[in-house]
C-alpha cells in the first residue's frame, strides 16, 4: 500500500470541501478522479502530496514515497530548454557517465589496477541505473509526447503554453515516480499523443492518479473510479463506463433499501397506532414500538445533483447546400513568419449534417472555422453560406470576452432586446444563478465561462452550429447533457474537438485535417479509426523493452571488452573504417523513419527504433575510438 485515507476531512473556513473520505492507493493502481467542477479534485491532491494540511483523520503515506505531481502549472524552469529540462532527471546518471569518460582517458595514459578497479565500480553503478540507455528513453518520450520535430535546444520560454505542459508530462514520465498523479493531462494533446500517453500509462511500472474529464481516455486508462460528490468519496472498480453502471445500481439499491424501510415503519406504526391501548395487544404493540425507537435508519439516497439544461432549437430550415468551401487556401501570420496551413480544399456541408473536424495541433482546425466565420481571410479559394443559414459560433477560449463586463451584461450585449427575466432564466438552467450573474466574467472559472458561451447559444435558436472544443472546461455531468441536446438537434453541426467520447456520439462524418489537405470518412470516431486504420500497429517484431534494453546492456559490454581486446592486437584498419561507414549509413536511415508523421504513433515501433539507435551510436563511438588508436 502506498497511500490510505482514513475520514480525512478539509474545510476552508465554514465551507467544507470534502468529509470523512476513505480510500487507498495500492501499487499499481490506476484510478481516475472525477467530480463536478468546483467539488474538491484538486483540493484532494494536494492533500495527497502534503501541500494542504486537512482538519481531522488519518493520512499514511508509504516511506520515502516518490510521488511526481503534474500541475495544470507547469513548474518548468522558462530559462531552460527541451533538453535540460529532460536531462535534469537523470543529472546523477550523467554525472557518473563522465566520470567513466575521465577515468577512460586517465586509463589510457597510465593504466593501474586501482583505476581498473574504480573503473569498474563507476560502471556498475552506471549500469544500475541504466545508464546506456537514458538518451533512449528520452528520445522515445519526446517523440511520443510530439516533440520530434522540434530542436531540443529550444528555450523553455518559447513554448506555448500547452506545449510547456506537454513537456513537464514527458519530464514526469521520464522520472517513473512510484506514484504518478496528473492533473487534466489530456489538454492540449493531439490523438496520436493522447494514444500514445494512453498505451504508456497502460504499461507503467508505478500506481496512477489522474484527475480528467476525457471519458475515452478514462476507459482506456483506469480501473478504479474515485468520485467526490457532495464533499463525499466514493470508489467504484471498473473503467469509466463501468463506475457509470456501478454508480446507478448503488444508487437503485440505496433506494430499495430506503423504500423497505418505510414501507416496514409505515406498517409498524400503524399497528402501534391501532394496537396500543387494547389490552389483548398492548404488548405486542409495545414490542413493536420498541423495535421502531431501535432501528437503525437506512441511508436515504441524496437527489441529484441538479443537471444543467440545454436546449438547441431554431427557426426556420435553410437550403439543402448549407455551406460549400471550394478551393480555399488558408495562410497564417505575415511575412518570413507566413505559414501555409491547407492547400486547395474543398468540402460541403448539407442541412441537417453533423460534422466534425480533427487533425494534429497546428493543422488548421480553428483557424478554418474562423476563416469560415470572417475572422481570418482565406488567400484563395471561395466559400458560401446557403440561403437561410443562421449559423452561431461557440469560440474556443475566452480571448474575444470582455472580461470587465458582468456575466448578465456580457449576455445583455448580445441580446439587447431581450428582458432580463429572460436571460436570468437562461443562465440559471445552466447554473449560472443567483449572485454569479453579476460576477465580472474575469472572475469565472473556465467552466463557468464555457456555460456562459453555451447560454449564447441556446438564445440565438441558430439552425446552424460552428463550434470549436465545445466541451473542454466542462464537467463530465454538464459534457452528458450537451452531448444529448447535440443528438436531439436536427439542426447542421460542424464542429472541431480533440472529446473523443463527444467524436462517438455526434457526428455523422469525419473530416481529417493532415499535411495541408483533408480527407472525410463516413461516420464517427471509431468508424474514422477503423477506415483509416491508424490504431493499427506497425508490423514489428514485438520484445518487451526490459528484455531489449537487457539485451543492449549485454552487447554494449561485449563491445567494450571487445575494444580493449582489439586496441592490444591492432586489428586490422580497413575493417574497423568499412564498419564505421555501415553503422552510419544505418543511423542515418533511422533518423530519416524517425522524422516520418505516422512513426510517433506507434509507441513498440519507436521504442526499437531508439534502441536500435542507442545501440548503434555506442558501436560507432566504441569504433571511432578503435579506429584512432589503429591510426595511431
Amino acid at each position: 500500500m502506498l497511500i490510505s485515507l482514513e475520514n480525512i476531512t478539509k474545510s476552508f473556513g465554514s465551507d467544507i470541501i470534502f468529509k470523512n473520505v476513505t480510500a487507498k492507493i495500492e501499487d499499481n493502481d490506476r484510478i481516475g478522479l472525477v467530480g463536478a467542477n468546483g467539488a474538491g479534485k484538486t483540493t484532494l491532491l494536494s492533500v495527497i502530496t502534503q501541500e494542504y494540511d486537512y482538519d481531522s483523520g488519518t493520512l499514511f503515506i508509504q516511506n520515502g514515497l516518490d510521488i511526481g505531481y503534474q500541475k495544470q502549472n507547469n513548474g518548468l524552469l522558462q530559462n531552460g530548454t527541451i533538453i535540460s529540462e529532460m536531462r535534469s532527471v537523470f543529472n546523477d546518471v550523467y554525472a557518473l557517465e563522465e566520470k567513466l569518460h575521465n577515468l577512460r582517458e586517465s586509463i589510457s595514459k597510465n593504466s593501474t589496477p586501482q583505476l581498473e578497479e574504480e573503473y569498474r565500480k563507476t560502471e556498475d553503478a552506471f549500469i544500475a541505473k541504466d545508464g546506456y540507455n537514458v538518451d533512449v528513453k528520452i528520445n522515445t518520450v519526446l517523440q511520443g509526447m510530439g516533440f520530434a520535430m522540434r530542436d531540443p535546444s529550444t528555450e523553455i520560454n518559447k513554448l506555448s503554453g500547452g506545449e510547456q505542459t506537454r513537456l513537464m508530462i514527458a519530464k514526469l514520465l521520464l522520472s517513473k515516480p512510484k506514484l504518478l498523479i496528473l492533473d487534466e493531462p489530456t489538454n492540449h494533446l493531439d490523438f496520436k499523443t493522447l494514444m500514445w500517453l494512453e498505451e504508456y500509462l497502460q504499461g507503467y511500472s508505478g500506481a496512477v492518479l489522474t484527475v480528467s474529464h476525457d471519458r475515452y481516455f478514462l476507459n482506456k486508462t483506469c480501473s478504479k473510479i474515485w468520485e467526490i460528490e457532495r464533499g463525499e468519496l466514493y470508489v467504484y472498480n471498473g473503467d469509466y463506463t463501468k463506475y457509470l453502471q456501478l454508480k446507478k445500481e448503488r444508487i437503485d439499491h440505496l433506494q430499495k433499501l430506503y423504500d423497505a424501510q418505510m414501507e416496514e415503519i409505515a406498517k409498524l406504526e400503524d399497528y402501534v397506532a391501532r394496537n396500543l391501548v387494547r389490552a389483548s395487544t398492548t404488548k405486542m404493540a409495545q414490542s413493536r414500538r420498541k423495535k421502531l425507537e431501535n432501528m437503525e435508519l437506512a441511508e436515504k439516497p441524496k437527489p441529484p445533483l441538479k443537471p444543467p439544461i440545454i436546449r438547441l432549437n431554431y427557426d426556420g430550415e435553410p437550403v439543402k447546400d448549407v455551406l460549400k468551401v471550394d478551393s480555399v487556401t488558408l495562410n497564417v501570420g505575415e511575412g518570413e513568419n507566413q505559414k501555409n496551413l491547407l492547400n486547395n480544399i474543398s468540402f460541403n456541408v448539407e442541412r441537417g449534417q453533423k460534422i466534425a473536424i480533427i487533425g494534429g495541433n497546428g493543422t488548421g482546425k480553428t483557424s478554418l472555422l474562423k476563416a469560415l466565420m470572417n475572422v481570418n481571410t482565406f488567400e484563395s479559394g471561395k466559400f458560401s453560406w446557403g440561403r437561410g443559414v443562421k449559423y452561431s459560433y461557440y469560440e474556443q477560449g475566452s480571448e474575444n470576452m470582455d472580461l470587465n463586463l458582468s456575466v448578465l451584461e456580457t449576455l445583455w450585449q448580445t441580446y439587447p432586446s431581450f428582458f432580463e427575466t429572460t436571460l436570468r432564466s437562461m443562465l440559471g438552467a445552466l447554473g449560472l444563478s443567483g449572485e454569479t450573474v453579476f460576477k465580472t466574467v474575469g472572475q469565472l472559472s473556465g467552466g463557468e465561462r464555457a456555460r456562459l458561451k453555451l447560454a449564447s447559444i441556446c438564445l440565438a435558436n441558430s439552425n446552424t452550429l460552428v463550434l470549436d472544443e465545445p466541451t473542454n472546461h466542462l464537467d463530465l455531468a454538464t459534457k452528458e447533457i450537451l452531448e444529448e441536446a447535440l443528438q436531439s438537434y436536427t439542426g447542421t453541426v460542424i464542429m472541431v474537438s480533440h472529446d473523443r467520447y463527444l467524436l462517438n456520439k455526434i457526428p455523422d462524418k469525419i473530416i481529417e485535417l493532415h499535411d495541408k489537405t483533408l480527407t472525410e470518412y463516413n461516420g464517427n470516431y471509431d468508424d474514422y479509426l477503423r477506415i483509416s486504420a491508424i490504431n493499427k500497429p506497425e508490423t514489428v517484431q514485438k520484445q518487451s523493452v526490459e528484455k531489449q534494453v537487457t539485451e543492449n546492456n549485454r552487447n554494449y559490454n561485449r563491445g567494450k571488452e571487445a575494444r580493449r581486446n582489439e586496441a592490444k592486437r591492432r586489428k586490422e584498419f580497413a575493417e574497423t573504417e568499412e564498419l564505421i561507414q555501415n553503422i552510419e549509413k544505418e543511423l542515418l536511415e533511422i533518423e530519416e523513419t524517425l522524422a516520418l508523421p505516422d512513426t510517433s504513433s506507434n509507441y513498440q515501433y519507436l521504442q526499437d527504433l531508439c534502441l536500435r539507435q542507442q545501440e548503434l551510436q555506442v558501436l560507432l563511438d566504441e569504433s571511432m575510438e578503435k579506429w584512432l588508436l589503429l591510426q595511431e
